[in-house]
């Protein structure tokens, strides 16, 4: 049996092997527009894949209901010292294992089923979690959505707080994930307070913009904040909870042994290994050139006479109106894909189709950024969208566009040492 263990991947299964290859090189020749995406350092990617993965843990640092954790607190102790040096909080948990389970630990704590929260509407710019009606999140409670004026296309702070007053709610939940603007955590902090609510901040979008100082924290103006690891913090998929010392023990019964058994020791590595980074002065620069980077190619759409949600952005996200150049995002999704670009539709604020056709699409900066592109490219990729938009019924355009992205990607190579030849 010894040997087995010794079998590697292309060996034991081939056909794995080559599907992981193979993304490997989609990767690297694609444009990856999707903003909740990323691409994560090598270290990243070796801790995500050590041998932590053999072990179990249930339980916290020196208090585990398994022998052989030493060296699992060691990982764990660092990827929460790390969590709160960076944000500023008082207490991390760094077990949940996405950033849906990161709030389902959270209303378990603030909320029993029937209770009142706010979130922001879905097709606002929100998450499934923040309310849906087919999530936990909108099963479980009564949800009183918020949303974005109609005329610009921003929040409606006065209409959410007349909201607040009117419901009552016990919980107010701010952040989203197809929102291009700052976001007023005061503002939520104040309509909370005047209705007795707790305020939780969903900043899995944002979490790296505010680690590299490019986006208000939300931590000063919350009781909770949860996000994920694999978005512009640009570490592996995961969630993380930060909140107020007082609220630390509710949390981290609920998460274990409430929600969740043995914790992903691997990924919690990784995790850590990510903050680490996320410390150095460079991540400050990177975040900078991501929202650097989105208002380049939002300029560069604007010119090209695409109609942006909100008029641009503030952060990492850009949301193009497809449907007012008469094309559904669904359409622009698959001729973006045969043009080697990769985005995902979207409902826009106040659409009239459905969400698996919608009138949006999507884009972010942070994998882009992260492969050293900067404003130059994104005027050229500006460019290339548009020319595929137009072009999407012309296989020849799409090809077109297709070598040109191919040209672009090779003078920014990633993970060379992965591809095989």
């Amino acid at each position: 049996m010894g040997q087995e263990l010794q079998v590697s991947l292309r060996q034991a299964d081939p056909e794995i092997a080559s599907a992981i290859l193979k993304e490997t090189h989609r990767q690297g020749g694609g444009l990856e527009l999707i903003a909740s995406e990323n691409f994560v350092s090598l270290a990243v990617l070796e801790a995500t894949g050590s041998v932590f993965t053999n072990k179990y843990a249930e339980g916290y640092p020196g208090r585990r209901y398994y022998g052989g954790c030493e060296f699992v607190d060691v990982v764990e102790r660092l990827a929460i010292a790390r969590a709160k040096e960076l944000f500023s909080a008082e207490h991390a948990n760094v077990q949940p294992h996405s950033g849906t389970q990161a709030n389902m630990a959270v209303y378990l704590t603030l909320l029993d089923p029937g209770d009142t929260f706010m979130g922001m509407d879905l097709s606002h710019g929100g998450h499934l979690t923040h309310g849906h009606p087919l999530n936990f999140s909108g099963r479980l409670y009564k949800v009183v959505p918020y949303g974005v004026r109609r005329e610009d296309e921003q929040i409606d702070y006065d209409a959410l707080v007349e909201l607040a007053r009117k419901n009552r709610p016990k919980m107010i939940l701010a952040g989203g994930s197809a929102y291009p603007r700052r976001i007023d955590f005061a503002r939520f902090r104040q309509a909370a307070d005047e209705v007795g609510a707790k305020v939780v901040t969903d900043m899995a979008h944002i979490a790296g913009l505010v680690a590299g100082g490019v986006h208000e924290s939300p931590v000063p103006h919350s009781d909770f904040v949860t996000t994920t690891t694999h978005k512009t913090l640009r570490g592996p998929r995961g969630g993380l909870i930060l909140s107020r010392e007082a609220h630390a023990k509710d949390i981290n019964r609920v998460t274990f042994p409430g929600i969740q058994g043995g914790p992903l020791v691997h990924v919690i590595a990784a995790k850590a290994v990510c903050l680490k980074l996320a410390l150095e002065d460079s991540f400050r620069d990177y975040a900078r050139q991501i929202v650097s980077n989105a208002a380049t190619l939002a300029e560069g759409l604007k010119e090209e006479e695409f109609r942006l949600v909100s008029g641009g952005t503030d952060n990492h996200l850009v949301l193009i109106d497809v449907g007012a150049s008469g094309i559904t995002g669904k359409e622009a999704e698959e001729a973006l894909e045969k043009a080697g670009i990769t985005a995902n539709k979207n409902v826009i604020p106040f659409d009239t189709r459905p969400p698996l056709v919608a009138s949006g699409v999507r884009l972010g900066t942070p994998a882009l950024t992260s492969r050293g592109m900067k404003e130059e490219e994104m005027k050229r990729v500006s460019l290339f969208i548009a020319r595929a938009l137009r072009g999407r019924e012309r296989p020849s355009e799409l090809e077109s566009v297709a070598r040109d992205v191919r040209e672009l990607t090779s003078g920014f190579p990633l993970y060379p040492s992965l591809v095989q030849s």
